[in-house]
């Protein structure tokens, strides 16, 4: 049976709570398996989470995609003798085909600290061996092309040259839950993926304007699912017409046209803290980025954040398109949230940039007062 070790990072850092989190770091690595049909075993020894498979290559890909995993190796369990590693980092450097245009080293960690090698004498005698059959070159500064990775363990010694990163941050959900606000754009998925990636179930919501943008949203949220392993993805759709379309026709009818998108994103944050105090969550998490459209200047914020309330999460608020865009083409949103977009019928020529808070109070009085 082989063996991946499993690196977590920010989780160490929670105290007495450790074993909360790597608890339920080691329940989502058990979905991860569940789901893609990988039987598997998760242990947990000290400070390090392996899973036992036979179908390591298949497990790595999802386990990949795990919140709270930083990294993953496929291990060599061997001897813990000089002789055995030098044997296995041999069988290593041959795999991968180090020869004098590559550069290596090798990272030893001595965790039973009665074998008798301190960890530079293991990376020089290990290192010694792989050297002198690859005539490679020994890089301890920079990234070298294969790092041959030994953790001398009591009555083991496990061994890696691959490394396969992981999302990192902390496991579903131990964050709590927040409604998402999901449209069809690119930034709303990312949003939700970054509150995720806290350990942050998110539970999406969708006003629907039409099927095309509609398409889009419940497609990002098949997408967000496969980063969602300890939670589900249980997305809510509700008829943009429902939450805007009499307000729209008062403000028409008031000449405020102008400003329909801000009573259109009020709107929409107020249903959400209508549904997260009934699904018990903490907070909605929106999309906005300082500055990038008419409803998210200052001003604006400032208006449609008024009276919401739950707090609101704006987890893109200081990044702009070109960096949004990096993370959703990483993540995997931005194909589905790039295809052909269908307009939104509300809204204006030329919506307000720079409202004033003073003065939609005023026109919020004058629509409550219509029939």
């Amino acid at each position: 049976m082989g063996m991946i070790l499993v690196r977590y990072g920010e989780v160490a850092l929670k105290g007495g709570n450790c074993s909360l989190f790597t608890r339920q770091l080691r329940r989502n690595i058990r979905d991860a398996l569940k789901r893609h049909g990988i039987a598997g075993v998760v242990l947990e020894e000290g400070r390090r989470l392996y899973v036992e498979t036979d179908e390591v290559e298949a497990a790595l890909e999802p386990l990949s995609r795990v919140f709270g995993v930083v990294s993953l190796s496929p291990v060599a369990v061997v001897e813990p003798s000089i002789e055995a590693m030098q044997a296995e980092a041999l069988r290593m450097a041959k795999r991968f085909g180090l020869s004098p245009a590559h550069t290596f080293r090798v990272a030893s960690r001595r965790a039973d600290k009665r074998f008798p090698f301190i960890s530079p004498e293991i990376d020089r005698l290990v290192g010694g061996v792989v050297q002198d059959a690859a005539g490679a070159e020994v890089d301890l500064r920079g990234p070298a092309d294969l790092t041959i990775g030994v953790e001398v363990q009591a009555g083991r010694a496990l061994m890696y040259g691959e490394t396969t990163p992981g999302p990192g941050g902390l496991p579903l959900p131990t964050a709590g839950r927040a409604i998402a606000l999901m449209s069809g754009g690119i930034d709303s998925p990312v949003a939700a993926w970054m509150l995720m990636k806290r350990g942050c179930g998110v539970i999406p919501l969708h006003f629907s304007q039409n099927p095309t943008e509609t398409e889009k949203a419940l497609d990002n949220c098949r997408v967000l699912e496969r980063y969602a392993y300890g939670w589900r993805i249980d997305p809510i759709v509700i008829p943009q017409e429902e939450i805007l379309g009499p307000t729209a026709a008062k403000l028409r009818r008031l000449g405020a046209g102008r400003w329909t998108c801000i009573f259109c994103k009020r709107a929409m944050l107020l249903k959400a803290a209508e549904i997260a105090e009934r699904l018990h969550a903490h907070a909605i998490v929106i999309g906005d980025s300082l500055g990038q459209v008419a409803s998210q200047t200052l001003p604006n914020l400032e208006i449609v954040s008024y009276g919401v309330p739950k707090p609101i999460l704006r987890p893109l608020i200081g990044m702009d398109k070109v960096e949004i865009t990096k993370l959703a083409r990483q993540i995997g949103t931005f194909d589905v949230s790039t295809r052909s977009a269908a307009p939104c019928a509300y809204l204006p020529a030329r919506p307000i940039t720079q409202g004033d808070l003073q003065e939609f109070l005023g026109l919020l009085e004058q629509l409550n007062a219509l029939e």
